[in-house]
């Protein structure tokens, strides 16, 4: 599939070695208005270069055009650059956020739609190895806790922390809850930015589930944990250093053959942590796949435009997480 890639940036430029690499995918253009960037993004490919999507949407037709684009370029560009890509009747995956604001997103969904074509949202953290390992034994969470924290990156400054690090954890946070969301808190500072550099927010969902989630890029150091917790089981996952682990209730303490309470370790003599982790918890290291996450996106994106499916990561699901970062920016106290 002929495909071009929109914005040479630091992500746009590992997009555009993947996009030339894959057997999927010809890289037939990248546009960038910063040509030397726009190259080192094509590498060999022998992609063309082009200043802006309306260049080359005006040098190349029919045999020559794009069939599929992936839109790496700045928040605030998204909507305009992917809804002419869509208008030319090309599959688009945008990076994240879909679009700047729900509006925008929801014309872009819309216009796919009628199009019949592959619209995507570039929500990579579902494609982290860990999540991908843990996420056959997420099911009827009860309550979420999540910490993406972060050293300042000096890009991305065009949105807050919300758009830009939290929205990945609020998609994550749908996907495993798959409950309508009911009500938001949340609170956050500016330190080094015009928008807030740190937020946490809390999320309530139809059925009783709850999510508090925090997020800072003007931390020490990066951190990247999920922790679930549901019925029968808690399940810890570090998406940084591509692990999980399942701790869940022994088959002796699910038929009711031991009775924590009525313990007495001291009277017992014994070992209270190998007790508890030989007689009460059963711990599973789910296998942990080796992916690269952003590969994996694209051939997932690529694989649906040529079958005419919708990907797996749909404008859809990227425009729900858009709603739910805006309904926390609204309710979100900045100090």
């Amino acid at each position: 599939m002929r495909t071009a890639l929109i914005g040479a940036g630091r992500l746009g430029k590992i997009h555009g070695r993947i996009l030339g690499e894959l057997g999927q995918s010809k890289l037939v253009a990248v546009c960038d208005p910063d040509e030397k960037a726009a190259r080192e993004a094509a590498g060999k490919s022998g992609a063309r270069i082009f200043p802006d999507h309306r260049a080359m949407l005006a040098a190349l037709s029919g045999a020559e055009r794009p069939e599929a684009a992936v839109v790496a370029a700045p928040t605030t560009m998204h909507h305009a650059v992917a809804r002419d890509l869509l208008a030319a009747g090309m599959h688009c995956l945008v990076e994240k956020p879909i679009t700047k604001t729900v509006a925008e997103g929801e014309e872009l969904v819309r216009l796919a739609a009628e199009r019949k074509l592959a619209l995507a949202v570039g929500h990579v953290e579902r494609y982290n190895p860990a999540m991908i390992g843990a996420r056959p034994f997420v099911h009827d969470v009860k309550f979420i806790e999540v910490r993406r924290v972060s050293p300042y990156p000096f890009r991305s400054v065009d949105v807050g922390v919300t758009m830009d690090l939290m929205i990945h954890d609020i998609d994550l946070i749908l996907d495993l809850v798959g409950q309508p969301l009911e009500s938001v808190h949340a609170v956050g500072a500016k330190v080094l930015s015009p928008s807030e550099d740190i937020a946490n927010a809390r999320l309530v969902f139809e059925g009783g589930a709850v999510a508090d989630v925090t997020a800072s890029r003007v931390s020490h150091k990066a951190e990247r944990k999920f922790r679930v917790f549901q019925g029968d089981a808690y399940i810890s996952i570090d998406m940084l250093e591509k692990s999980a682990v399942v701790y869940r209730k022994s088959q002796a303490l699910l038929r009711g053959e031991i009775d924590p309470t009525k313990i007495n370790p001291t009277l017992l003599g014994i070992d209270i942590k190998a007790f508890v982790f030989s007689k009460l918890i059963d711990v599973q290291k789910p296998s942990i796949p080796k992916v690269e996450p952003l590969r994996a996106e694209l051939e997932d994106f690529l694989a649906a435009a040529a079958a005419g499916q919708e990907p797996p990561v749909s404008g859809r699901q990227g425009l729900a997480a858009l709603r739910a970062a805006e309904m926390i920016l609204r309710d979100m106290k900045v100090l």
